[in-house]
C-alpha cells in the first residue's frame, strides 16, 4: 500500500482501528466507562495537523526504512497522536481552557455532562477528574499501540530510547511551563527551555529520532536530523506563542489572548518586558495571568508588544531557526522525496496561522 500519498488519512484510519480494538474489552467489562473511551476517541479523531507522525514517517523513509515494515511503522508513528492527546487534555485542564479546536475541552464537557445529568457533588471537580483519567488513558494506550506494531522485536527495541525520552521530556516541559508561571521567571532563557522540552522535543526532534531508529540509520545521520528537529521545533513553538496572542479565534479554535490569561511566560513576553519602558511593561505585566482580560486589554498588549519590537524579534528568531534547521536537513542527505517533504513540513510548522 502507498502510504506516502495521503499519510494523514492513513494515520487517521490506523488510530480509528486501534481505538476500536483497545476499547472493546473494557466496554464489555464496564459499560460505565464507555463515555470516557468515547471522549478519547472523539478527541483524537476530531482532527489535527498530524505533524508528529508525519515527521517520524519521513525520517524513517529518508534514512532507508525497509518497505516491508511500512504497516508496522505506520502503527508506531500513529501512536504519537495518543501522546499528543494526553498532553493536550492535561494542558487544557492545567490552563483552565474552555475550548480546543472550536469545541469544549474535555474537562468542560464532562462538567457539563455532570450538570445535565444532575449528578452529586460539584460539576467542575468531576470534569477535572474525568480529564485527568482520560488523559492518562491516552498515554497508557500510546504505549500499547507502540508495542502492538507488527515489527521485529529488535526494531521496536531499537526505537524505545527515543520513545522513552520523548514521554519524559514532554512532562518535564509541562512542569517547567507551570513552574515559570508561579515563579514569575520572565527570562528569555527560561522561555526557551520550556519551548525546547514542551514542544520541540516531542513535536519534531523525537519523532524524527524515532523514525530514524526504526530504519536503523547511522548515528551521525540521526544527530543531524535531531539538530534539524530541535530548531524547527522551537520555531514551531515561537509561532504558537505569536498565535496565542495575535491569532484569530475563528482559525485557531481558541479565544484570543488565552496565553496571556493563563500567564504563559513565552519568549514573546520575555522580550517584550526586556525591551519595554516602565509604562509599557505595566501593560504587559498587568495582563499576564489575568483571567478577566477583556478584548480591549488584549488589543493594548498586542499594540505594546508590537511597539517595543518583541513581535519583530520573535519573527526574526523564527527565520533564523528555520534557516539553520534547513541547513541541517541538507546535511542529513536523506533519500528523496523525504528531504523535500520535511522541508515542506518545516514551512508548514513555522508559517501556519492555526
Amino acid at each position: 500500500m502507498d502510504y506516502d500519498a495521503d499519510l494523514p488519512e492513513h494515520v487517521e484510519a490506523e488510530l480509528a482501528r486501534f481505538l476500536d480494538e483497545a476499547g472493546a474489552d473494557i466496554r464489555a467489562v464496564e459499560p460505565g466507562f464507555a463515555t470516557g473511551v468515547d471522549a478519547l476517541g472523539e478527541f483524537v479523531l476530531r482532527g489535527g495537523k498530524r505533524l508528529r507522525p508525519t515527521f517520524a514517517w519521513w525520517a524513517w523513509r529518508g534514512t532507508g526504512g525497509d518497505p516491508a515494515d511500512a504497516a508496522g511503522v505506520l502503527r508506531v508513528v500513529s501512536s504519537l497522536e495518543l501522546v499528543q492527546a494526553c498532553a493536550l487534555i492535561h494542558d487544557d485542564l492545567i490552563d483552565s481552557s474552555d475550548s480546543r479546536r472550536g469545541r469544549p475541552t474535555v474537562h468542560v464537557a464532562f462538567a457539563d455532562l455532570h450538570t445535565a445529568e444532575r449528578w452529586l457533588g460539584p460539576a467542575p471537580a468531576f470534569g477535572l477528574a474525568a480529564a485527568v483519567l482520560i488523559g492518562d488513558l491516552a498515554l497508557a494506550w500510546a504505549d500499547d499501540m507502540f508495542g502492538s506494531a507488527a515489527l521485529p522485536a529488535a526494531k521496536l527495541d531499537a526505537a524505545r530510547p527515543a520513545w522513552r525520552a520523548m514521554r519524559t521530556e514532554v512532562l518535564a516541559g509541562q512542569f517547567l511551563d507551570v513552574r515559570t508561571q508561579v515563579t514569575g521567571d520572565a527570562s528569555p532563557a527560561a522561555a526557551l527551555r520550556v519551548s525546547r522540552l514542551k514542544t520541540a522535543a516531542y513535536t519534531v526532534e523525537r519523532p524524527l529520532h524515532l523514525g530514524a531508529l526504526l530504519a536503523g540509520a547511522p548515528r551521525s545521520q540521526i544527530e543531524t536530523l535531531r539538530e534539524f528537529g530541535r530548531d524547527i521545533g522551537v520555531a514551531f513553538q515561537l509561532r504558537d506563542d505569536l498565535l496565542g496572542v495575535f491569532g484569530d479565534p475563528s482559525v485557531t479554535g481558541k479565544p484570543a489572548g488565552d496565553d496571556l490569561r493563563e500567564g504563559k511566560r513565552t519568549l514573546l513576553i520575555a522580550l517584550g518586558l526586556r525591551q519595554a519602558g516602565d509604562e509599557q511593561a505595566k501593560v504587559i505585566t498587568n495582563a499576564i495571568g489575568n483571567p478577566a482580560l477583556s478584548q480591549g486589554d488584549v488589543d493594548r498588549v498586542r499594540e505594546t508588544l508590537t511597539e517595543v519590537g518583541a513581535v519583530t524579534a520573535v519573527e526574526e528568531r523564527i527565520d533564523e531557526l528555520t534557516e539553520t534547521a534547513l541547513k541541517a536537513l541538507d546535511r542529513a542527505q536523506l533519500a528523496e522525496p523525504a528531504g523535500a517533504e520535511l522541508a515542506g513540513l518545516a514551512a508548514k510548522a513555522t508559517r501556519r496561522t492555526y
